[in-house]
């Protein structure tokens, strides 16, 4: 195939459609709460926490995160999130059904355990919290102790997600992340000891001094572990936007070719050892949820990327989460200060959203199942919407292009990648996407 052009073109990650970049102001508080209001009895409802502080920094990191010393920022930010969720559940008219609560990151284990215990609590008081819902968290394996992993479990939390990232330690100090294989098995061990046996492990590829050997000598160290899951990102090196990325010499990244080959390598010696190859970036044991609903056709995509969450609404608390319900998108401050005083005021902390359309629902479905399934079936889609064809036709033009490129077999109807293009699926769900031409900021690479 000729799909080598496309390696380095930046793409979006697709874990939504439009992409954030492209909200706007015109979604604002008011349009929120009467978004809210709306939601049926019963609507399938996930939350979302954003908890935006680190003990330090890790400079590859992309979060929207802060560094914090002291517990005095994170108390005061606790308190405002504890004060949005009283806003937000004021204005639901009716119960909704919550199935998925995630917390993300930052470090949402920053939180003393007893505060985490106590904000579980209030979630399970303000909503109706399904009895077998899943609660996640993403844990930095080197702030995570006997009392945290406790309250975890009290918590009612079932699903781990752990930050690996790379274990060859010049990789660790290039990147000011030192995390030793003991110190990450020794948090496995625990959390499965408190009855928390769903783990996930993250790892990134193309990280400055990474090499082929040194990917998969993690990946083999990670193997002896178990996780149920993998997810695998490359590297998005983008300076201009996350100051701290300057810290990372651009002479120790590898070149397009090289992450190319890592991407690879590392996803089959995965598949070797008997994971299920789920979309661009994840793994998972063929008896895990999120492979079955692979192959069940059930896979979705929110922001925290690949996911079984089939749920109607997804709300977001915290400085920059951001919420997707029925009538389209909306993101809170990303400023903690701003944030705070917002919630401080009453008034819920929107900055920017997305109101959809139908031309919008239609291409994020096409989007979303190319990315899930590496196929899609335009006109089956398209016949569940009210949407003009004319609308895909610079679409369908790109495809038959991509086709004769060797990149898709394409019928005119039917969209299939195959194996040796999965890495270029980003390329291929961009075809649907209409703001693509006009991007307001750099994306991450394709490969």
């Amino acid at each position: 195939m000729q799909a080598t052009p496309y390696r380095d073109e930046r793409l979006p990650r697709y874990t939504s459609y439009p992409t954030a970049p492209h909200f706007g102001t015109d979604v604002d508080a008011q349009s929120y709460e009467g978004w809210l209001r709306q939601l049926p009895v019963g609507t399938t409802t996930s939350l979302y926490l954003h908890v935006p502080f680190c003990r330090s920094m890790c400079w590859y990191c992309g979060c929207h995160t802060t560094v914090a010393l002291r517990d005095g920022p994170i108390v005061d930010y606790l308190a405002a999130l504890r004060s949005e969720i009283g806003l937000v559940a004021e204005q639901l008219s009716a119960p909704v059904d919550v199935r998925h609560v995630h917390f993300g990151g930052g470090t949402p284990t920053i939180l003393e355990p007893a505060d985490f215990v106590a904000l579980v609590a209030l979630l399970r008081q303000r909503f109706a919290i399904h009895p077998r819902a899943e609660i996640a968290v993403e844990i930095d394996p080197r702030r995570l102790g006997p009392a945290m992993t406790a309250a975890l479990a009290a918590a009612g939390v079932n699903r781990a997600s752990l930050g690996v990232q790379s274990f060859d330690p010049a990789v660790q100090k290039a990147i000011n992340r030192i995390q030793s294989v003991e110190q990450t098995a020794t948090v496995v061990t625990g959390l499965r000891g408190a009855g928390i046996t769903a783990v996930s492990f993250d790892l990134i590829y193309g990280l400055p001094k990474q090499t082929l050997q040194s990917c998969l000598d993690t990946v083999e160290q990670c193997l002896a572990m178990k996780p149920d899951r993998f997810s695998i990102f490359g590297y998005a090196h983008v300076p201009e936007f996350k100051k701290h990325q300057r810290r990372i010499a651009t002479a120790d990244l590898p070149d397009g070719e090289a992450r190319h080959v890592q991407a690879q390598a590392m996803a089959e010696t995965l598949a070797a050892a008997g994971y299920v190859r789920i979309g661009l970036d994840h793994f998972a044991r063929p008896d895990d949820p999120m492979a079955m609903a692979l192959s069940q056709g059930r896979l979705r995509r929110n922001f925290q990327g690949y996911t079984t969450d089939p749920c109607e609404a997804l709300i977001g608390f915290g400085a920059s989460a951001i919420g997707r319900l029925p009538q389209g998108y909306v993101q809170n401050e990303v400023v903690i200060g701003r944030y705070a005083e917002h919630i401080a005021d009453g008034a819920l902390p929107v900055a920017k959203g997305y109101r959809l359309s139908a031309e919008d629902r239609l291409r994020a479905e096409l989007i979303e199942r190319v990315m899930c399934d590496l196929s899609v079936d335009i006109d089956a889609v398209r016949a569940q919407y009210s949407v003009a064809p004319e609308v895909l036709v610079p679409a369908l033009r790109k495809l038959d292009q991509l086709a004769r490129e060797g990149v898709i077999d394409f019928d005119g109807s039917r969209v299939l990648l195959p194996e040796n293009a999965r890495l270029f699926v980003r390329k291929v769900a961009s075809v649907f996407d209409a703001h693509l031409d006009q991007p307001p900021r750099k994306y991450s690479r394709a490969v």
